[in-house]
């Protein structure tokens, strides 16, 4: 079993444990934070992967770095350190209130740093984690603007049946992030079975979103074996069937 994407920085993690599943992609909100899944994706080669990214919302409201900047460190993070950084993200555009310890970046900026990581992601061939509340059209729109083709996941899909075709459109190499909350929401039990198996991940977005039976309490990587014993169910399919699958479309995506 494989979770595409959890967070495991010292932000959200105050004891860090390697997690007892196959593997973690490790997303990340800001420079530092890429940083610092680099190092651990070093330090547990073969079981975690680095993506290195930029929030939409600064969640880090001391850097005074310019976007410019930033953007920079990224690409020479991912030029020095190719065989453990897998992902460019999460980045995205984010129209909702942000969280106590963020600063809300203004619609023209988030557009621009996005539009800057998708550039280190056709730059360098990787697959962007798009970070999308409330704006996946808009994303999508900016997504079909550049003629290189682009390749992704749609982290924690919300965007409900009307907008499985417009992602599917984005080309054969995007494909759904599908999250704790499937298995509480019925309705996204619905969605699942209008997305094509073949291009459908799992994640846990730990330590947010944990799934039944552990609801209301920290997410972990491990707690993705829920989603994907949910996934079977919705299947009517084994779960080692399932887990066949679901891990082959995560390494083909992330080339691991």
């Amino acid at each position: 079993m494989i979770d595409t994407h959890a967070h495991l920085s010292k932000r959200f993690c105050d004891v860090f444990e390697i997690p007892k599943i196959d593997g973690v992609i490790l997303a990340a909100s800001n420079t530092e934070e890429s940083e610092e899944n680099v190092k651990l994706a070093k330090e547990n080669e073969g079981r975690l992967w680095a993506a290195v990214g930029i929030h939409p919302q600064q969640t880090d409201p001391k850097n005074k770095l310019s976007i410019d900047e930033q953007l920079n460190l990224l690409d020479n993070l991912v030029e020095n350190n190719q065989k453990w950084v897998k992902a460019i993200g999460e980045c995205g555009l984010d129209y909702s209130p942000v969280l106590d310890d963020e600063r809300e970046r203004p619609k023209k900026e988030q557009e621009i740093l996005f539009r800057g990581q998708v550039a280190l992601s056709i730059k360098h061939k990787l697959p962007i984690i798009v970070h999308s509340r409330k704006t996946l059209e808009e994303i999508i729109e900016i997504l079909k603007s550049y003629e290189e083709k682009t390749k992704g996941v749609v982290h924690c899909y919300t965007g409900g049946k009307k907008r499985i075709k417009n992602v599917l459109e984005l080309g054969e190499n995007w494909y759904f992030g599908i999250d704790g909350n499937l298995t509480y929401e019925e309705g996204l039990s619905e969605v699942i079975k209008l997305i094509p198996r073949d291009r459908l991940i799992l994640e846990t977005d730990s330590p947010f979103l944990t799934p039944v039976p552990y609801r209301g309490k920290t997410n972990k990587p491990e707690y993705v074996k829920y989603i994907y014993e949910k996934l079977a169910e919705i299947w009517e399919m084994s779960l080692e069937e399932t887990e066949k699958i679901v891990d082959r479309n995560a390494r083909k995506l992330f080339a691991i």
